[in-house]
């Protein structure tokens, strides 16, 4: 055994997504990290040894434009192009390399701390050291930093230096929260174990061991859905321990989850009501994926309120899009749902302010220990979006240790610096716009080759759509800027009729629902077709915004759909969908009621006029990074002729370091990491996939090329430009081809003093 001690500028505690996450960030802004797993493998719950599935802001569909980008978002895109099967090892991979990767990240697996050092009083403590035991090589090494991020999950630094926090539900009295009990009570949502089976082809027999509890003495038969050829992910609702000490009595739980996998799988194979013969059990977890522990109380508590009525923070550092996702004190035994959802209407911002702890100085946390109340956590849990706060914490923890800021001074200080930073780095950031200084193409007119200038369907679209009955409202999703006059669509019909088309605005920028009126009209359809339906949708609002043109439902008559999407377009259909019967979702939300899963992907066969700047050369400089209040990128118009190009040109020489571009990569689509929802590209086809960046010297004709690429399949990239490259006066963007989309879309060009 020896003895050792780290010094480093961040110690990061918690190899989940969400310390993954802030490690990367805080090394990437030259920071020396320290990453702390108590596991063989990173990823936490979406590990191998647990195998959660990663959900985020995307609700497995439900929110729209709202996958995160930034480092979660580059894991999702790597994992989508080597593993597009969902094998968890290959997964445990990509977060692995992500970590390797950093220069200034050192990783210590199969570490567990066990002792913490602070000093101070109680509302001013400040942790020195954290200690921790190598298992297998029997060493204890004692880590130094000025910074501590605990992404523990359980909240174990923070507990070990007397940070303040929450265990269990908060009355509703306290933050007047709906969904809240009249009284507190220590309960939690509970833990699960996972199980994976698998079809060998000829009968297998299976002996149920003493351990496994039979199920029959359960509400588990008549309360939950079980399949034979159910695994993974939708055994979610094998859960309990919410009235335990989640902590305390791990094992217990543990213990009791299996026996109960063991009976269900006994059940499946030995009762005679289903068709399993040839299945066999291949895969039993062994490490309670855990949901919820310790919370931490930070400068702000999120609460129910900021994530319905999706509250707007000048510290917002990520967003959630995730449901208020209750699930019952008794788990699995529970006589009612699995769960419980509320969702917004659409994504939620979480500040800054949650992310570190009121009485430790220089204590910040990120994931499922963050400053909430357990109703506003049921939202914010999901492990995609504590990777979004990961990000945020490590980059604040990187800021602080450049400004010698404690993370409260930062938030008083320098939170615009803290935004503008994370927006730079192409994080899960929403609503807010690009004011960095330093960024020379705001200052710069920009220019095209061609724009997208009608918003519809490719003219080709009419010889390949599919008829849909109008047996539903259907919503589309259209772009303003900076007016709506008319919407044409194809259309048939078996008689002469009418339908009714309206425009509405959609309430918040981010939101896609059909939240206010603007308009109604009736329009004659025509017998046969299809033929060009002509609606009047007036709508010109004073800032760009999404409208949503609404074809009312009509017996008889058919909109015509195509694929794929055109860039800023999606389709609503007006109907509750819930593809999960063991969850119960409030069918109040306009989300719910107006899903996208539907016809994901597929568009009624339409065109607007007149022609739109939703798509200009100018919004690639924008700087939102996103979808809000519009698509916030530039596309190319798909019949020009050559190569498309970007242009940035200034009144004077500037100099410059780097060139970052962000290209689109269908934020829409959910990604997944291991089961659910597939999809069949294994690179974007939005994204650019051939390009060079150029420049051009003062008074020269010529360009000089900086940074070329081929075969891209990445979201960011940033291109350091040549130290002898001296002043110019224009740069160009030029995409030679895409991954399959017809358009180059470009989010983001900026050039970088």
């Amino acid at each position: 055994m020896r003895t050792q001690t780290v010094e480093a500028d961040i110690i990061v505690v918690g190899g989940g997504l969400a310390g993954v996450s802030a490690a990367v960030a805080a090394a990437r802004l030259g920071r020396r990290t320290v990453l702390i797993n108590n596991r063989p493998v990173l990823g936490g719950n979406s590990s191998s040894e647990v195998r959660v599935w990663v959900c985020g802001a995307t609700a497995h569909g439900n929110q729209r434009w709202a996958r995160e980008t930034g480092i979660i978002g580059e894991m999702y895109r790597e994992n989508q192009y080597r593993n597009p099967e969902g094998n968890p090892v290959y997964w445990d991979d990509v977060v692995l390399d992500i970590v390797r990767r950093e220069p200034h990240l050192t990783l210590f697996l199969n570490t567990e701390v066990l002792e913490a050092e602070a000093t101070g009083p109680d509302d001013a403590r400040r942790v020195r050291s954290v200690t921790g035991w190598t298992m297998g090589s029997e060493i204890r090494t004692v880590f130094r930093a000025p910074l501590f991020i605990d992404c523990t999950g359980d909240g174990l630094v923070g507990r070990l230096v007397g940070a303040r926090h929450r265990l269990g539900k908060e009355s509703r009295s306290e933050f007047g929260e709906d969904w809240a009990p009249e009284q507190p009570v220590r309960e939690f949502l509970g833990s699960t174990l996972l199980f994976y089976t698998k079809d060998l082809g000829h009968p297998v027999k299976y002996v149920a061991p003493e351990s496994a509890k039979d199920i029959s003495t359960t509400p588990i038969p008549s309360s939950r859905i079980i399949r034979s050829g159910d695994s993974g992910a939708h055994y979610w609702w094998i859960e309990w321990g919410g009235t335990l000490d989640i902590v305390d009595d791990n094992e217990a739980i543990r213990d009791e989850l299996r026996s109960v996998i063991l009976g269900i799988w006994d059940h499946i194979k030995n009762s005679g009501e289903f068709d399993a013969d040839t299945l066999t059990l291949e895969w039993i977890g062994n490490i309670p994926g855990k949901r919820e522990y310790r919370r931490f109380i930070g400068d702000y508590t999120l609460r129910q309120q900021d994530i319905l009525e999706q509250t707007s923070f000048d510290d917002g550092i990520a967003f959630g899009g995730w449901s208020i996702d209750l699930h019952p004190a008794e788990g699995m035994y529970a006589t009612g749902a699995g769960a419980v959802q509320r969702f917004s209407d659409g994504v939620f911002e979480i500040p800054f302010r949650s992310l570190y702890s009121v009485n430790v100085v220089n204590l910040l946390m990120a994931g499922r220990d963050i400053s909430a109340t357990h109703i506003a956590f049921g939202a914010a849990r999901v492990m995609a979006t504590c990777a979004a706060m990961g990000e945020a914490a490590g980059t604040a923890a990187a800021l602080c240790y450049a400004f010698d800021a404690t993370p409260r001074e930062l938030y008083e200080q320098h939170r615009a610096e803290l935004r503008q930073t994370l927006l730079r780095a192409d994080a899960s950031l929403i609503g807010v716009a690009n004011e960095d200084d330093s960024d020379l193409a705001r200052t710069a007119a920009v220019t095209a080759s061609s724009t997208l200038r009608t918003i519809g369907t490719a003219a080709s679209a009419t010889a390949d759509a599919v008829p849909h009955a109008l047996v539903e409202d259907l919503g589309i999703v259209v772009p303003v800027h900076p007016r709506l006059e008319t919407t044409e669509l194809l259309l048939s019909a078996e008689a002469d009729t009418q339908v009714t088309v309206e425009v509405w605005s959609t309430g918040r920028p981010q939101n896609v629902v059909p939240a206010r009126l603007e308009h109604r009209t009736v329009v004659e359809v025509p017998a046969g077709g299809p033929s060009w339906v002509r609606a009047d949708t007036p709508f010109a609002p004073d800032e760009p915004q999404n409208a949503i043109v609404v074809v009312r439902a009509a017996p008889g008559v058919h909109a015509h759909l195509t694929s794929p999407l055109p860039p800023g377009v999606l389709t609503l259909v007006h109907r509750v969908d819930n593809d999960d019967r063991n969850v119960e979702v409030d069918r109040d939300g306009l989300l719910v009621q107006w899903p996208t899963k539907p016809l994901r992907g597929r568009s009624p066969v339409f065109r607007t006029s007149p022609p739109s700047e939703a798509l200009a050369p100018e919004r690639a400089t924008s700087g939102y990074n996103r979808p809000f209040g519009g698509p916030h990128l530039w596309a190319s118009d798909p019949a020009a002729d050559g190569p498309a190009w970007l242009r940035l040109d200034w009144e004077h020489p500037v100099e410059a370091a780097e060139v970052r571009l962000v290209f689109d990569d269908d934020v829409d689509l959910e990604l997944n990491t291991l089961h659910h929802h597939r999809s069949p590209d294994e690179v974007m086809p939005p994204l650019v996939r051939d390009y060079r960046v150029e420049v051009q010297a003062p008074g020269a004709d010529e360009w000089r090329v900086v940074a070329e690429e081929h075969d891209n399949r990445h979201r960011l990239r940033v291109h350091t430009l040549p130290a002898d490259l001296g002043p110019f006066t224009a740069a160009r963007l030029v995409v030679e081809r895409t991954n399959g989309a017809a358009e180059a879309r470009v989010v983001a060009f900026r050039v970088q003093s």
